[in-house]
């Protein structure tokens, strides 16, 4: 069963999209309730935002799975990285809106959720730790932008509605000071968009482990409001005239992100690969 989609780029850096994913086994998609196969948290219609990546040689890897099969921002051994005070489970349990997801007595045990990370988990997991060392390795530098989106309020984890525009870098700790300082100036260039940098989301379990600033690996997360883009309600429908207005910044965003890792690239990798 294919589990993601990967397409290699031209540069140091790979967008990952792992929570866009609503494929959901027969077997799996029985034990869970009609709200969860509604699937209100999957961060939709993030390839249509992101279209023009692939033209700035952008690679990228995005899950076709399911968040509710197994979250590919969560440490499978369990450990609590996400700043939000009730985060969900790497097999969640509940929606954002706290919304069983599983029928009664059908919840995952620990050897279903151990045969999740190795089916679903770990193959997404191995194709970017793989892609990122090879980046590394051609070019001297590799740049991971971990692509998301969010409801614009979460009363479950945040107060009051979020910025547009919400980078996070761990706390400072998965990228070079100045890619993220050339980020910010950019967001701080709209005046349409607010953002904030390591504000309510700071990075989750992909950026916090692949971010080596000190091995040439640089992982920054950005959670786009979903209002800028979609309808965040039922059928959350994708908005061409909201997302023409965005991707703009998008795109601002994304070629400053190249334009850094060229800048740090090895010329002569760099030439050999032109």
């Amino acid at each position: 069963m294919e589990t993601f989609r990967f397409q290699p780029g031209e540069t140091p850096v790979l967008l990952s999209i792992p929570h866009m994913g609503t494929m959901i086994p027969a077997d799996i998609a029985g034990t869970m309730t009609d709200t969860a196969l509604a699937q209100p948290d999957v961060d939709r219609h993030l390839d249509r935002l992101y279209h023009f990546a692939p033209a700035l040689g952008i690679g990228f890897l995005t899950s076709l799975c399911s968040r509710y099969v197994i979250d590919l921002n969560r440490d499978p051994e369990g450990n609590q990285q996400h700043p939000a005070a009730d985060p969900t489970e790497l097999c969640p349990l509940t929606t954002f809106d706290r919304s069983p997801v599983y029928k009664r007595g059908l919840e995952p045990d620990g050897a279903e959720i151990g045969r999740r990370v190795g089916a679903y988990w770990r193959p997404y997991h191995e194709r970017l730790r793989d892609e990122l060392r090879a980046l590394r390795d051609r070019f001297g530098v590799a740049v991971l932008f971990d692509a998301h989106s969010v409801r614009s309020e979460v009363p479950r984890f945040f107060d009051g509605p979020l910025p547009d525009f919400n980078l996070g870098t761990g706390d400072g700790c998965s990228a070079a000071q100045p890619l993220v300082v050339r980020l910010m100036n950019v967001l701080s260039a709209s005046e349409r968009y607010s953002a904030a940098l390591n504000g309510r989301l700071r990075g989750g379990y992909i950026i916090r482990s692949y971010g080596d600033p000190d091995d040439n690996i640089h992982a920054i997360q950005l959670e786009l409001t979903q209002s800028v883009y979609m309808d965040e309600a039922a059928p959350y429908r994708f908005r061409p005239d909201l997302a023409a207005e965005v991707r703009p910044s998008l795109e601002r965003l994304m070629s400053a992100v190249v334009e850094w890792s060229w800048e740090k690239a090895t010329g002569r990798r760099r030439a050999a690969y032109l």
